[in-house]
């Protein structure tokens, strides 16, 4: 997943925010734990996130894919005092390791579990988005960005994970690769889409960054 070469990556990682102590810990115990440790977003990609959305303040948050909890952790950085961060997780056996770090966190009463299908989760929450991240089950993608855009405030930010998916996207691709078939699917709609302008940003496995006209 990393399209640098390994000293400039690590001159990159060296000379950015250190990662916060919870962070480090939930982190580690991700790696000692849990299955696909990899799937996490990681001390750089969360100090991106953390940034992204002290940028903006963001008074209602969505997250499609929890996982252990450290994307939203880092996104609930940048929450307006009064904000609320919704994340969605299918997986019922991370929950309790989500929830045990949340309560850790000074964002405790501002981030709220969902546990199950995001499709059927997403048009029943009454909000608004100013910031969502997208990091699930890539053949939904394109699904996820049809429902949440017009739940999106005006200005407000996409975040997508994983859109160069290790560099699939440029290679061959088999008939059978759901995945990397609904990515490139996702990739197109996004920079042909009126409502909303695209940037990919080579972060990691990549990250497209989309704001909403």
């Amino acid at each position: 997943m990393h399209f640098l070469p390994e000293d400039i990556d690590d001159y990159i990682v060296a000379h950015s925010q250190s990662e916060p102590k919870l962070l480090a810990d939930l982190n580690r115990e991700t790696n000692q734990k849990v299955m696909q440790p990899r799937m996490l977003s990681g001390h750089y990609q969360g100090r991106v996130l953390s940034l992204l959305s002290k940028m903006k303040t963001p008074r209602s948050i969505l997250e499609i894919g929890t996982y252990t909890g450290y994307s939203a952790l880092c996104l609930a950085e940048g929450l307006a005092k009064d904000g609320m961060l919704h994340t969605i997780d299918v997986n019922e056996e991370l929950f309790d390791f989500q929830k045990k770090y949340f309560e850790r966190s000074d964002y405790k009463n501002q981030i709220k579990q969902y546990l199950g299908d995001a499709t059927e989760i997403i048009p029943e929450i009454d909000a608004k988005f100013d910031l969502v991240f997208i990091d699930a089950d890539k053949p939904n993608y394109p699904t996820y960005f049809e429902i949440i855009i017009d739940k999106m405030n005006p200005g407000g930010i996409i975040l997508s994970d994983n859109v160069l998916w290790s560099g699939k996207v440029v290679q061959k691709v088999k008939k059978d690769d759901e995945s990397t078939l609904a990515l490139l699917e996702y990739n197109k709609m996004l920079n042909e889409d009126k409502r909303v302008e695209t940037v990919i940003l080579p972060i990691r496995d990549g990250l497209t960054l989309t704001r909403v006209i």
